[in-house]
């Protein structure tokens, strides 16, 4: 009797602490709070000097871990919330079983969800130049706002009104208001039009006009893939001769591959390689000039240079290093740099070039650069953007023109953007190729000492 009445008296107390112990949590706060924990944990770090890669590799662990941490979680709510030892919850195994299908379910779900949410920027690839891109060097190739809003933003004074000196005798240009495009007597540049680099387009043209002994002369091809800035710089140049011409960026695109500097993949930087199909079959000649530059001298002698037999004529710098604009792989395959054999290749910029249209088209260079673009997209055969594929055709075949016609580089390097001095010699163009732009340094209170000699051809900004 004394026996039983302690047992009982035992379990009755067993009873009363088994009351009075915390409820547990319901499985939707511990599911947040497990959800809330891991977050701690994912984070992406692009290690410097480690690359993209590394950084990649470095997430998808981290997910790993995550994922491994969100499923233990639900598995231990699951058994804190269901006792499955005890006799009363085996009776409802079944029902608790589907409960914890579902969970798992979910659970399988979420993680799919997650994934994709946080992997999404990595799902694309991230070549070597990408890591260069993402450290902020080619942030400053762009206007301080968005694409959309920026042609309202953008405001040009006039630019004064240029006449022919007496020596350009008179030729008339134009028949019932319409400029002739075919008139032999014209000197044809061709220059690009963005709304990134339209300060330094418009500088170029004043620059051009400023220095021509005969401006009306001169007549302007444009090459745009956006159709609104027409208006802008006939606005800007009232009496201008010029012709605007649209280049659909889906004609190249396909073929682009990535570059050192985002600013060089652009679509519009490739359309120099379609001139001959753009430009009317009666332009027989064409100067091409990049947007970052200014003349300095009169455009007329760089237009009646001496092609010879050569289809393109440039600046050449033959005590530059020319294999490194290839990579080892290109000069290890001989069926990829047997093309320079019985020739002696040079580097040339191609910001400058004197172009024979009738050659070019009779040849179809076109046809031959896109090839080498489409090599260079399964083979990766050099980093930077437009100009090795002009040097693959051409380099060796260049009508040499005075370095005064290009003296480059002024914008530094593909990085850096540094300051530079003159090449040695006299001037006739100032080149600021590089990711350095005279613009942008000036408006930043941070130019180099060369920006000031583009400064007097800056058309931006209100009327005073």
């Amino acid at each position: 009797m004394v026996e039983n009445a302690r047992q009982k008296k035992e379990k009755l107390s067993w009873k009363k602490r088994s009351k009075a112990k915390k409820a547990p949590p319901p499985p939707t706060a511990t599911l947040a709070l497990s959800l809330l924990r891991p977050a701690s944990l994912i984070s992406f770090r692009l290690v410097e000097g480690k690359g993209a890669k590394s950084a990649e590799q470095a997430g998808l662990a981290d997910l790993k871990g995550t994922l491994a941490f969100l499923r233990s979680s639900l598995l231990s709510i699951v058994a804190d919330r269901f006792d499955f030892k005890s006799k009363k919850k085996k009776r409802r195994r079944g029902i608790y079983g589907a409960k914890m299908l579902w969970i798992l379910r979910f659970s399988g779900f979420f993680s799919a969800a997650l994934v994709m949410i946080i992997l999404s920027p990595s799902l694309q690839s991230f070549p070597p130049a990408e890591a260069i891109r993402s450290a902020n060097h080619d942030g400053h190739l762009r206007f301080p706002f968005s694409p959309s809003d920026s042609l309202t933003q953008l405001s040009f004074r006039k630019s004064t009104t240029f006449r022919n000196a007496d020596e350009c005798g008179f030729s008339d240009h134009q028949i019932r208001g319409k400029t002739i495009v075919c008139d032999p007597s014209l000197v044809h540049v061709a220059i690009t039009l963005d709304v990134e680099y339209l300060r330094g387009s418009v500088a170029a043209v004043h620059s051009i006009l400023q220095h021509s002994m005969c401006p009306e002369n001169v007549f302007f091809h444009f090459l745009v893939s956006e159709t609104n800035l027409e208006s802008l710089v006939r606005s800007t140049f009232p009496q201008l001769k010029l012709k605007v011409y649209y280049f659909d960026p889906e004609i190249v695109r396909s073929l682009i591959s990535t570059s050192v500097r985002q600013a060089l993949e652009q679509p519009l930087n490739y359309a120099r390689n379609y001139l001959a199909d753009l430009l009317e079959p009666c332009v027989k000649r064409v100067i091409y000039l990049d947007s970052d530059l200014v003349v300095v001298d009169d455009i007329a002698k760089l237009w009646t240079t001496n092609l010879g037999s050569r289809t393109i004529g440039a600046p050449e710098y033959c005590h530059a290093n020319f294999t490194k604009y290839f990579t080892a792989s290109f000069w290890s395959e001989k069926r990829f740099s047997g093309t320079f054999r019985g020739r002696k290749p040079c580097y040339f910029n191609t910001g400058v070039m004197v172009i024979d249209l009738v050659k070019w088209r009779w040849v179809g260079y076109t046809k031959r650069i896109e090839r080498w673009m489409a090599i260079q997209k399964s083979h990766r055969i050099y980093e930077l953007g437009s100009l090795p594929s002009y040097l693959l055709v051409f380099a060796g075949h260049v009508a040499p023109i005075e370095h005064r016609w290009n003296q480059h580089g002024l914008g530094g390097d593909n990085v850096r953007g540094s300051c530079r001095n003159l090449h040695p010699g006299p001037v006739s163009l100032l080149h600021w190729s590089g990711s350095g732009k005279p613009w942008l340094r000036l408006d930043s209170k941070q130019p180099c000492p060369l920006d000031a000699l583009w400064a007097p051809y800056d058309l931006y900004g209100h009327s005073p």
